[in-house]
């Protein structure tokens, strides 16, 4: 008898990342086995992960490892965190180590504790030469995501959601976006797994919590179920465009400028808005604006200077950077 199908499910979605891995044309250390990392918070997906990557990892020629971040925002969370490197070391991985951070305040209490997690993680696949990150992001997370970038009013990016393949060199891989919560809980409970259950989960002061818990169920009520999976698909066909008016604006960059790289209002005009305000967001961030910071509302603001020219002054962007027109020429610099 062959294992329980969601237990199936997740393995062939880790052996298929595990393959992409090992074509990727980077090379282990000293020639020897490849290292993949599996991010696992000890909750259901992040386990369910785990124990198929350590099942899958060894048949591949893979050495497999594990590293749990501990925010420190709840008390006992080292307790917590040592529990689950005891847990991943159970089932076979090698190396497994606890990371412990300070997370700060900018963006919010999401934002900050996310940037002080891919911190860790980015430093500990440097230190142990990691060829991949696994990360547990479910379907369910994917559908989350897309919504909360539909409330930001950030254009077709935010509604693209989480990437399968992200990071420097593709470093972090989600298997589980195909996948939906249950079915990783249900892969825990026929393996016996112990899992934990964050509380700030369930915490409504977390927006995402509140998206989960009251938003999603409120939205499959009005509209039936599939919510979730036309969420998902969405990402997806959202992503596929953003890349390619990337691309076309990317192509397109070098010949909006002068000779002395200054952008020229009239060529901007010439382009379609969405290849035109990527530009602009480009050259923005070149300038020295956080990405994080820079939302549709400055870039709709800078647009203005070239589509609806009435003499207007300088515009403060975030980062202490200002877009002005001078001369028939669009100035994005540090103010």
């Amino acid at each position: 008898m062959g294992p329980h199908p969601a237990v199936a499910a997740i393995r062939l979605a880790v052996r298929r990342v595990l393959h992409d891995i090992l074509s990727a044309p980077s090379k282990p250390p000293s020639g020897g086995q490849p290292l993949v990392l599996v991010a696992c918070s000890g909750g259901a997906d992040s386990m369910a992960l785990a124990s198929a990557l350590a099942f899958e990892a060894p048949k591949l020629g893979i050495r497999a490892g594990g590293i749990t971040v501990d925010h420190g925002l709840q008390p006992g969370s080292d307790s917590r965190a040592e529990d689950v490197v005891l847990r991943l070391t159970a089932l076979g991985l090698n190396p497994v180590e606890s990371i412990a951070v300070h997370v700060g305040r900018d963006g919010g209490p999401e934002a900050a504790a996310r940037d002080a997690r891919y911190g860790a993680l980015d430093a500990a696949a440097e230190r142990h030469g990691a060829a991949g990150v696994l990360l547990g992001h479910t379907r369910d997370d994917q559908a989350e995501t897309v919504l909360l970038g539909l409330a930001r009013g950030s254009g077709i990016r935010s509604l693209s959601g989480m990437a399968a393949v992200s990071g420097a060199n593709g470093r972090y891989r989600r298997p589980f976006l195909r996948l939906d919560r249950q079915t990783a809980r249900k892969a825990c409970l026929v393996q016996h797994l112990p899992v934990w259950d964050d509380p700030h989960n369930t915490d409504p002061a977390y927006t995402r919590s509140r998206l989960r818990h009251e938003g999603l169920p409120a939205l499959e009520k009005a509209l039936g179920k599939g919510v979730v999976e036309a969420l998902a698909r969405t990402a997806q066909l959202s992503r596929d465009d953003a890349d390619a008016l990337d691309s076309w604006a990317q192509q397109a960059a070098a010949s909006v400028r002068d000779a002395a790289g200054l952008l020229e209002c009239a060529k901007l005009y010439a382009l379609p808005p969405a290849v035109r305000r990527r530009i602009l967001r480009r050259a923005a961030i070149e300038a020295g604006a956080p990405a994080g910071a820079l939302f549709a509302r400055h870039i709709e603001e800078v647009d203005r200077l070239i589509t609806g020219w009435r003499g207007q002054g300088e515009i403060n962007l975030p980062g202490k950077v200002v877009a002005q027109r001078q001369g028939g020429r669009l100035v994005i610099r540090q103010g």
